[in-house]
């Protein structure tokens, strides 16, 4: 394990004797800025607390606005049986699951030929009589939404007139997304109808709802519940809570969503996704469902086994950015992203490189989730070499040809303290689909040396100081 102080990764590097021109620099102890240390700071072009919670939804809504079709993970699922004695079953078909013919035609118009990963483990909890709870991690892209989907059309019956499902999400947008799922696995199956609980669809007092299935957003959800008497909660079967880490980031929605859980029936069949299990989201999803089936990623496959990891000595962000044209004048990157603590410096460096003659493409969190899906396709489609971007882009992006992840600035929480999480995601945009991937991490201060050394320890994986000696191994890997 590396435990090297600022101090002792200094001498080593200088006493190195072959290293790239100009990439070491000696340190000039200085505080780390507030920019390094994840301070929240406003107005300066920094981003704050609340953009962090903006971003976690608008991420989810640009994933699902680039994907095209399911993501070939080799992620492993474990699953935790409510009731560990009972038989675990999986399909390998959609035909093993027994579904109306209507839905089974909705699901191959889809695209679906055979179920995800997910798919497999999950269908069969979700359809089970007598009903199954279940809490599931699954990221971006590996199918989840189609599953609740397919789950909550198996469970209605179309002959009741009144809502029976209920899917509650963090935002307007992603309310939206998930029910042009719901219309499209439904449309062979026209007696089931949706209806958005969403700002702006403002039904008449007194409206009884004849739809079987209400999507909706928890503010509105809990009014069409508590205040309007539009839903009779104790007549839903199914209750969905999707992006359920999103739903926690934002104000109020936690509180409303479990206010909703405790309006349904104890028969009601409870469901909730989450791409992230961090303690707060565990804690949460526990409150929400009672005796639940779990299916989590296993830890061992989140490892950074195929991704090489080096780290630079530099002082301030013009040595970074000088240290970076050094590595793109010492090795040829095919395609390369570039993260950035906060979008002052993301533009700043944008902007550098295009004056360098590097075909650059700049992704943050002001612009609209559409322009962000246009420049992600342009990326996608090589006709930018070079991602710069915030955090806005760590989570769920695959781009097969991306081999270099550069962190620019180490990632790090509201608090000052290692961002393990984001660190993965990011450095996780290489070494994708089975090939070997390159991280190169900044280094400017005793701040981030720390950092760094924290996070070798979390994934009890060595970063190596980035020397000629490695110039031949990344040019390998980096083109």
């Amino acid at each position: 394990m590396a435990t090297d102080s600022w101090a002792q990764a200094v001498d080593e590097q200088e006493a190195a004797a072959e290293s790239i021109s100009n990439l070491q620099i000696n340190e000039k102890d200085e505080k780390p800025k507030a920019e390094a240390n994840g301070a929240k700071t406003e107005g300066n072009g920094n981003k704050t607390e609340e953009d962090d919670k903006e971003d976690k939804a608008a991420q989810s809504l640009l994933n699902k606005l680039i994907r095209s079709n399911l993501v070939n993970t080799t992620n492993q699922v474990e699953v935790l049986q409510r009731d560990p004695s009972s038989p675990l079953y999986s399909v390998k078909s959609f035909e093993e699951l027994r579904l109306k013919p209507q839905l089974l035609q909705g699901v191959y118009a889809m695209g679906f030929n055979r179920p995800s990963k997910i798919q497999e483990t999950a269908l069969p909890m979700m359809l089970a009589e007598p009903p199954q709870n279940l809490i599931a991690q699954s990221q971006s892209g590996t199918g989840k939404t189609a599953a609740f989907v397919l789950a909550m059309l198996s469970h209605v019956d179309p002959e009741n007139k009144w809502p029976q499902c209920l899917c509650v999400s963090p935002t307007y947008e992603l309310a939206l997304q998930t029910g042009k799922v719901i219309e499209q696995m439904g449309k062979f199956y026209p007696e089931v109808q949706l209806v958005y609980a969403i700002r702006g669809n403002k039904l008449e007092r007194g409206t009884k709802l004849q739809e079987q299935i209400v999507i909706g957003t928890p503010g509105t959800v809990l009014d069409w519940c508590q205040k309007l008497k539009f839903i009779d909660p104790k007549k839903i079967k199914v209750f969905v809570l999707d992006e359920a880490d999103v739903m926690i980031a934002t104000q109020g929605h936690q509180d409303q969503s479990i206010r909703i859980q405790r309006m349904l029936p104890k028969t009601c069949q409870m469901l909730l996704f989450s791409a992230t299990f961090e303690e707060t989201v565990w804690n949460f999803a526990k409150r929400i469902v009672p005796d639940p089936n779990i299916i989590k990623l296993k830890r061992e496959e989140e490892t950074l086994d195929t991704i090489k990891q080096y780290y630079v000595i530099c002082n301030s962000k013009e040595e970074k950015f000088q240290a970076l044209c050094n590595i793109y004048g010492a090795i040829t990157i095919a395609q390369a992203m570039i993260f950035c603590h906060t979008r002052k410096t993301a533009g700043w460096l944008a902007g550098e490189l295009s004056r360098e003659g590097h075909q650059v493409a700049l992704l943050s969190g002001e612009m609209q989730v559409e322009q962000r899906a246009a420049v992600i396709e342009r990326f996608r489609d090589g006709k930018e070499k070079v991602l710069v971007t915030t955090n806005v882009c760590a989570r769920g992006i695959d781009v097969e040809q991306v081999s270099v992840v550069i962190n620019f600035d180490l990632p790090v929480d509201k608090d000052g303290n290692p961002d393990n999480e984001t660190y993965l995601h990011r450095i996780g945009r290489t070494g994708r689909f089975g090939k070997r991937g390159l991280a190169i991490n900044m280094v400017d201060s005793r701040f981030s040396m720390n950092i760094l050394n924290r996070i070798q320890e979390h994934f009890n994986k060595k970063i190596e100081k980035l020397d000629t000696d490695d110039l031949d191994e990344i040019e390998k890997i980096a083109n």
